[in-house]
């Protein structure tokens, strides 16, 4: 079962091209955290090849394989041979949070229904070869305060659970601001009470 609090996405924007049968196809990667971002990246694309004969696309928001945020067009081409393909192959990448556009400039020689599923999905399969990957971690921010005695055995618990720190403040007690991936929210809290023998107060920030 995919970890939906970390997993691989995109780390950046890639393209890659190919010339089937005289088509040229491009297809461009982006990591797409939400609809809306997904939709961006669309029409960032169109804008860019306003020429081109089809923006065909597909994206998958959230964890690899979830399909409650999907989306797919084939913009143009025969039903079914453009957007599904490009979008199975995006649900069974292993990657979330993903958008993909393929480009193709019409070269004058039809593919047919099987040629085409074949082409598009093979773009993004070619993409997906060299993508540069990353690593989408589900963090929240908690506000840990501690008396002055505690300081330095509670700085060193910030590795064991993959701790952030983004602030700190010494005033009547001392203050850490910490970004935290949320499934160590707990453990990390409830080691710090132990630490400090239940002194501690841990806040985590809407």
């Amino acid at each position: 079962m995919t970890d939906d609090a970390r997993y691989p996405v995109p780390a950046q924007p890639h393209r890659v091209e190919q010339v089937i049968d005289r088509s040229r196809f491009l297809c461009t990667v982006a990591r797409a955290p939400s609809v809306e971002e997904a939709q961006a990246f669309i029409r960032t694309v169109r804008a860019e090849f306003p020429d081109a004969t089809h923006h065909c696309w597909a994206y998958l928001i959230g964890a690899p394989g979830r399909t409650d945020r999907i989306g797919m067009s084939d913009d143009g081409e025969p039903h079914g041979t453009a957007g599904r393909p490009m979008l199975t192959v995006l649900l069974h990448s292993g990657l979330g949070d993903i958008a993909a556009v393929v480009t193709r400039y019409y070269g004058g020689t039809k593919l047919g229904t099987g040629g085409l599923v074949k082409a598009y999905g093979g773009a993004v399969q070619e993409a997906l070869l060299d993508l540069p990957r990353a690593e989408r971690i589900d963090s929240v921010d908690v506000l840990v305060r501690v008396g002055y005695g505690a300081i330095g055995a509670v700085q060193q618990l910030w590795p064991d659970f993959d701790a952030e720190l983004l602030e700190q403040r010494f005033e009547v007690d001392a203050a850490f601001l910490v970004r935290v991936p949320r499934l160590s929210v707990e453990p990390m809290t409830r080691a710090i009470q132990d630490t400090t023998r239940g002194t501690a107060r841990c806040e985590v920030l809407p």
